[in-house]
Order: structure tokens, then sequence, then C-alpha cells
């Protein structure tokens, strides 16, 4: 077995540790000594996590290592991961059963602080890793920052209105928002990851089955850059439409058009009246049942919604101001569709711009082979920000 630098851990995807971990050429003890490594001389300046569980960590990696030892085929073996929030890790059960190694709770909004803008490390509030007077993005923030930052090639998040893919966006990171399997709530679970690869992992432990995919068949996609309704800056809309450009010039998706053009409702106001209590919500229940036959009408004659994942550039600390972040993520919390962002380019401020994907209902393992060729095929991947240099 061979050690393993802070530096080099950090270039690893959550693949390529748990294939060294498997192969006993890393052992998990290793890989998670780094990973604390790292945390502690990079995360002083992120604040991406608000607890680190060393003792514990360790501990676990060496569970690890025994099972490895012992014959158990771990598909995440060794891996570290950040959990979003301080419920601890058997929040992330499946995850553990898999090989992970929880190695602390990332970063979230604090007490009094606005949900849609940062996160509350230990040591102040989150920075984005490519401009720290930039918000990372919430309510994931911690999660998006570490693993852009390359503390942890993998961390959990949950979405409720973005939360997952607006930190990705913004920290040019992959972040997949789950199918909504109650559609009573508007949360789904996702991850945070560097690699799409990753996040099929994720998802097929999360999910217990191979995902579903359309191998052989060419995908098609509509590009949509406002969903009828939002009003995005050009800049952004740039990037994202160039990032599509560069899917089907690679031959990963066809584009048509759709007929008619897509136009949905803006979700804003049933969105928040499904978060207020008492609030009457027959115009919300009117405006969702609208935008899902019209989302199941497009995705009917289209595989795939393509959107950027935000209207804006990440924003200063003090706020968004009027403008939520959310307006072209949000819809797919009440409809229920699975969405994926992925890294589109940077823009001019040097920060990163997301590109959306939306499926159908349960075609995660659709969304993420798309991910992975945007990577091999488009370029389309994730780098490690340069905050400690």
């Amino acid at each position: 077995m061979t050690a393993i630098t802070a530096a080099a851990y950090a270039s690893l995807s959550a693949g390529q540790i748990a294939s060294a971990v498997r192969s006993r050429s890393l052992r998990a003890v290793d890989v998670i000594a780094s990973a604390l490594e790292r945390i502690e001389r990079v995360d002083p300046a992120l604040c991406a996590f608000a607890e680190v569980w060393g003792e514990e960590a360790l501990r676990r990696a060496g569970e690890v290592d025994a099972r490895v030892a012992a014959g158990e085929r771990l598909p995440l073996a060794g891996v570290p991961i950040g959990v979003k929030g301080r419920r601890g890790p058997r929040t992330a059960g499946p995850l553990l059963a898999a090989g992970c190694v929880p190695v602390g709770a990332t970063a979230v909004p604090g007490p009094g602080t606005p949900w849609q803008t940062w996160g509350l490390g230990a040591g102040g509030r989150t920075v984005n890793p490519w401009r720290a007077d930039r918000t990372p993005g919430g309510s994931s923030a911690g999660s998006a920052a570490a693993v852009a930052a390359g503390l942890v090639p993998l961390a959990t998040g949950s979405d409720g209105a973005g939360s997952v893919r607006i930190p990705a966006a913004w920290c040019g990171v992959v972040g997949l928002k789950t199918t909504n399997s109650d559609r009573t709530r508007l949360t789904a679970p996702g991850v945070l990851v560097r690699h799409a690869a990753d996040a099929e992992t994720y998802w097929r432990v999360l999910s217990g089955d191979a995902p579903r995919t359309q191998g052989g068949v060419t995908v098609t996609a509509v590009w949509s850059p406002d969903l009828g309704f939002a009003d995005p800056d050009p800049a952004v809309v740039a990037i994202a439409r160039t990032a599509v450009d560069r899917l089907a010039e690679a031959g990963v998706v066809r584009l048509i058009r759709p007929s008619p053009a897509l136009r949905i409702e803006d979700p804003a106001p049933a969105w928040l009246a499904r978060r207020s209590p008492g609030a009457d919500l027959t115009a919300a229940h009117r405006t969702r049942a609208e935008n899902d036959r019209r989302l199941d009408a497009l995705l009917a004659h289209a595989d795939l919604l393509l959107t950027p994942t935000t209207p804006s550039p990440p924003h200063g600390h003090e706020g968004p101001g009027e403008r939520y972040s959310t307006a072209l993520t949000w819809a797919f919390n009440l409809s229920g569709h699975p969405a994926v962002s992925i890294p589109a380019g940077f823009g001019p401020d040097g920060c990163p711009v997301g590109l959306q994907i939306v499926a159908s209902h349960g075609w995660e393992g659709l969304l993420l082979a798309v991910a992975r060729a945007a990577e091999s095929e488009a370029g389309l991947r994730a780098v490690i920000a340069p905050l400690d240099r």
C-alpha cells in the first residue's frame, strides 16, 4: 500500500478512491487522513464545514479497511463525504453501508441568515471558492464549496427550491436533484460532485437499482433560456447556450424546437404559498397542474429540457435583493421532475455558470449519462477552485 498526499487526494474522484481502497493499493485511513489535512489547511478561508468529525472519521475508515479485507466489495469504499447540516452521519445511511466515511457537517444558512443566500461554517460565513466576496448559493452552500475546493469528492444536499442546483452552478460542480418521491413535499435529496460518474454511483446506492438510460437512442433536447417567464442576465444565457451548442456539436444531444414554444407560469407564488402555513392553496394547485401539463407535454416529445441553472451570477454576501436565484429551478420542485446542474463555463466576473438539464420523472439515469457525456465528449467538466493557491 502507498500513502497519499493531501494535494494528490484533492484531484481524485470518488470512483478512483473507491477503486484504490478496494484493490488495497490505498487504505481508507490514509485517504481520510489526507482529507482531514486538506480541510484543516483550506477550510479556515472557505468555512465550508460547520463541524469536522476527525476522530470518528478515522475510526470509521478503519472499519472500512476491515470490511474490505474481509472481502466486502463496497462501491464507495473509503470515500470521504460531507454531510449537509448538523444532523450527523446517520442521515447518510445508504452511503455509509456503501463504504463512505463522513468527515463533517457542511455549512447551511445559520440563525438569522436568509435561506436563499449563504452558509454559516464554524469559522464564519461560507464563501464562494472562486470569489470570496460572492456567495456559494444556498442552502447546500458548504457541500458545494467543499466539493469545488477539493475538500471532499462527494457531499450530500437537499433541494427544496434549487438548494443543490444553485450552489452547484455558482461553485462550478455537478449537482443532482432527484425525483420528488413524495409529491406533497417540495424537497428532494441530492448530491454534489465534481465528476458525473460519482453522481451515478451515488444514485445506484440511493435507489438500489441500475439507472434507466436510453442506450443507443439519440437523446433529444429542447432549449429554453427563460421557461417563458424569467428575465435572466444575457451573459448567463449566452454562456449556457454555448454549452448547449457544444453538447449538440459533440453529438450528446439533438436539439429540437417545441411547438408551441414552452411557456410555463411563474412558479414563485405557488411555491411561496406552499411554504406558508394556512395559505389558500387553490391558485397554487392550479398553477402546478397547468405547469405539470405543459412540462409533461414537452417531455413526451423531447427527452430533456435545457435551461440556465440560475438567472444571474452569484451575488455578494449582502443578499440577492429582490431577485430570486431560484427563478429557473423551483418549478421542478413543484413538478417533481429530476434535474441536474452541470458546469457550463465562466462569466465575466470569474465565477462559474451552470446548465440545468431536466428529465421525466424517474429518469435520473438519463440525466447522469448525459452529464457524463458532457464531460467526456463536450469538455463541460468541473475543475478544482484555486482557493489555496
